[in-house]
């Protein structure tokens, strides 16, 4: 072969090359821009602590109850207005396994986190399984943080973390790039700034508080609520990393609206004291300041003019935790039964809104991802959905070996139904709250509950089975009046429970496993 031809075919392929080269990298120019992503979780706030209606009535349009009158979120109006809500979202009934499970996209009967974590150690309760994870989450765990980071994002923690009392304390060890107040405990000291947020020890001897929010010394004593100081860190984080040019995912986690219930003074003219029930102003103030907050950061994202590749999903970690009682009219959850800690809906149902931060049909990743606006997603999902969707949206591949419970909510945030989307699901709690040591499974409309140390003090006996389309607020217990439906529902709690590799209360040394009727 001459040298001249040697010459023209190795300019031929050194052109291919260079054409492969130049063509990948156009391509991936073009498919480079990636959404912003917010979570913005509100600490025990159930679906009727709250102005906007997640109920609907027997044609699906959404119906307002009194709660609904009372509360004032105006921001979360605004919120659903622009993109879709869903009414039957269910999380786990405490706060640590709900966290950890949006993180990892796991039942908390599979990570076995199934209880809230305690900085003073195993809170297992007296029959809870001795080998539960009560450490939670661990720096070597599979994260969403970690997984968005590794994708290129800035990786924001603001607020409340409580992903266990050890490595995972200090949210920049799973994946975080910036934390800020986020801590191993599940609740703050005081949201007051005159209390440095729980550092300013008051009365003789007094110690200092182990719930005492860290990193916001620079907000000491200026007046400024929890609520607004964590929201001000948000922007001005969000700012550094819009002007970095990098995408973002801000994990926005407010104390709000868990106790100490602490009257917010911005919002407290709008809701008279009450007598009988004199934490539920209170409570509706922590609610209106956690709303100012999403507006706040609605607005700043436009500000920054990002709100429209800005990817939003607002929700409650558990069912609603307000101070009403229902022997006082309105129960916390009403119409829903129960409340935070139950194996009622009451305890389960969370608010879940998804949204673009400002609609645009025209905005390529907006055209990717078009989620309904002002619609109502009456399919059945939960907490576990959220790791899957944001992978799938950034077409990011889940780690060989890590299992996942959830699906990508994709097609529902369309508004369409979606029929490979379960319509199942599983909340594991062996261990003692307000409820104690049950299991419930969701079929459908069909829900079982089964205890495994049945009260005799207590109508709830060892199952309860309801159907929800025609019973939800949960009183007609069709157990006994339905044997064929109780067995099938609880032979698929059975079944899910081992696929989970689920772990059961101990009594006297003996497992506890659920019983078929």
């Amino acid at each position: 072969m001459s040298v001249l031809r040697l010459q023209r075919e190795f300019c031929f392929a050194l052109a291919c090359i260079v054409t492969v080269v130049f063509a990948n990298a156009g391509s991936a120019a073009e498919t480079d821009q990636r959404p912003n992503i917010v979570i913005f979780l509100v600490d025990d706030m159930g679906i009727m602590d709250t102005s906007v209606p997640f109920l609907t009535d027997a044609a699906g349009v959404a119906k307002k109850y009194p709660l609904n009158e009372y509360y004032r979120t105006p921001n979360m109006e605004r919120l659903a207005a622009s993109g879709i809500r869903f009414n039957q979202f269910n999380a786990m009934s405490v706060c640590s396994p709900s966290r950890i499970s949006i993180h990892t996209g796991q039942n908390a009967a599979r990570h076995r986190a199934t209880n809230w974590i305690n900085l003073g150690g195993n809170n297992a309760g007296p029959f809870g399984p001795p080998a539960w994870n009560w450490e939670g989450l661990k720096k070597k765990d599979v994260t969403l943080a970690r997984l968005l980071q590794k994708a290129g994002y800035r990786t924001i923690h603001i607020g409340k973390a409580h992903f266990g009392p050890g490595e995972a304390a200090y949210p920049q060890e799973i994946g975080f790039d910036v934390n800020v107040a986020g801590a191993g405990m599940g609740r703050p000291a005081s949201y007051y700034s005159e209390d440095h947020f729980g550092h300013q020890p008051r009365g003789k001897n007094a110690k200092p508080n182990p719930n005492s929010v860290p990193d916001l010394d620079k907000y000491y004593d200026s007046g400024l609520f929890l609520t607004e100081a964590l929201t001000q860190e948000a922007k001005t984080h969000v700012t550094q990393a819009v002007e970095e040019k990098r995408p973002f995912f801000l994990h926005m986690s407010h104390y709000a609206v868990h106790g100490p219930f602490q009257s917010d003074p911005r919002f407290a003219d709008h809701y008279p004291e009450d007598s009988e029930r004199p934490n539920s102003p209170k409570f509706a103030t922590l609610i209106e300041g956690m709303d100012k907050s999403l507006g706040d950061l609605l607005d700043h994202l436009e500000k920054l003019g990002v709100a429209e590749n800005t990817f939003i999903l607002f929700l409650g970690d558990n069912g609603s935790d307000a101070p009403r009682n229902d022997e006082h009219g309105i129960s916390s959850s009403a119409p829903l039964r129960g409340k935070k800690g139950t194996h009622y809906e009451g305890g389960t149902r969370t608010p879940f809104i998804a949204s673009w931060g400002k609609p645009n049909e025209l905005n390529p990743l907006q055209k990717s991802l078009p989620v309904a606006s002002g619609g109502i997603q009456p399919q059945l999902a939960s907490i576990c959905d959220i790791f899957p969707t944001l992978l799938d949206i950034n077409q990011i591949p889940n780690p060989e070996g890590h299992q996942i419970d959830g699906s990508s909510l994709r097609t529902l945030l369309t508004g369409q139904p979606d029929a490979h989307h379960a319509k199942t699901f599983l909340m594991h709690y062996p261990h003692k709250h307000r409820s104690s040591y049950f299991t419930t499974y969701r079929d459908g409309p069909w829900k079982v509950i089964y205890h495994y140390l049945p009260s005799k003090e207590s109508e709830d006996k060892r199952y309860q089975l309801f159907h929800l389309e025609n019973d939800p607020a949960e009183q007609n217990n069709l157990a006994e009046s339905h044997p064929e439906d109780l067995r099938r529902l609880m032979q698929g709690l059975v079944t899910a429970l081992e696929e989970h590799q689920a772990l059961y209360p101990v009594k006297d040394g003996n497992e506890l496993k659920p019983r078929l009727p």
